[in-house]
């Protein structure tokens, strides 16, 4: 499949034979043609684990220092307290029972994020078929079933992501937009490599971090030194 005008011009920018420095990466990014949008920045890390064991997963949150570029719309399960505590934390959406018909006959996916009290997680099984493929179902690992709705959502709001191993042993996740600037997207990268560094698996042998690479949107890959 051909590339086009734009791909190309930027593709001439990368030495697919090299590895690059995070910066040096960054900076090759800033100087590629734009498109009409601003594209993500995609990091994928290849891991030395065995994401079938259950001793060798990866999976955190870390809150970026200057956040992701898009506004995370927020659904909290909660009742009474901590409903109210929920909408005054920001929260987009907050309810409970009532809301399963709407997202199981509805199709209703308008956030991006669930996050529920401890207390709520039996309404929430029950829409476990759904929100599991899409992977928005609240997790205790992912700090997104807890009593401090506030801090959860207030986290979330101010760039807190999760990153999590996929069934071929690598972590996905966009840390911030193009037009952020290679220094901003260079302390977000240093923010999320350190965690997932930390997360190493006790069980883990051999080399930890196999291959890390950058993306963007509608862009090639760079590949970077560990």
């Amino acid at each position: 499949m051909k590339k086009g005008k734009r791909y190309q011009e930027a593709a001439k920018l990368v030495d697919n034979t090299k590895t690059y420095d995070a910066k040096e990466a960054l900076e090759i990014i800033e100087k590629m043609p734009k498109p009409k949008f601003d594209e993500t920045v995609e990091l994928h890390v290849r891991l030395g684990v065995d994401s079938k064991q259950a001793d060798q997963q990866v999976r955190g949150t870390v809150v970026l220092p200057h956040g992701t570029g898009k506004t995370q719309r927020v659904l909290v399960f909660a009742k009474g307290d901590k409903a109210k505590e929920a909408e005054e934390a920001g929260a987009d959406f907050v309810g409970a029972e009532e809301l399963v018909p709407k997202i199981e006959k509805d199709n209703w996916f308008e956030y991006d994020v669930i996050v529920a009290t401890p207390d709520m997680m039996g309404v929430i099984g029950r829409l476990g078929k759904v929100l599991g493929p899409k992977g928005l179902m609240p997790n205790p690992k992912s700090g997104t079933v807890t009593m401090d709705v506030t801090k959860a959502v207030t986290e979330i709001k101010s760039g807190k992501v999760e990153y999590r191993l996929d069934k071929t042993n690598i972590v996905h996740l966009g840390f911030g937009k193009v037009s952020f600037g290679s220094a901003k997207l260079l302390e977000n990268y240093e923010t999320i490599i350190g965690a997932i560094e930390k997360a190493k698996p006790a069980s883990a042998k051999g080399q930890y971090i196999k291959s890390i690479a950058f993306t963007t949107t509608m862009g090639p890959g760079l590949y970077i030194n560990n």
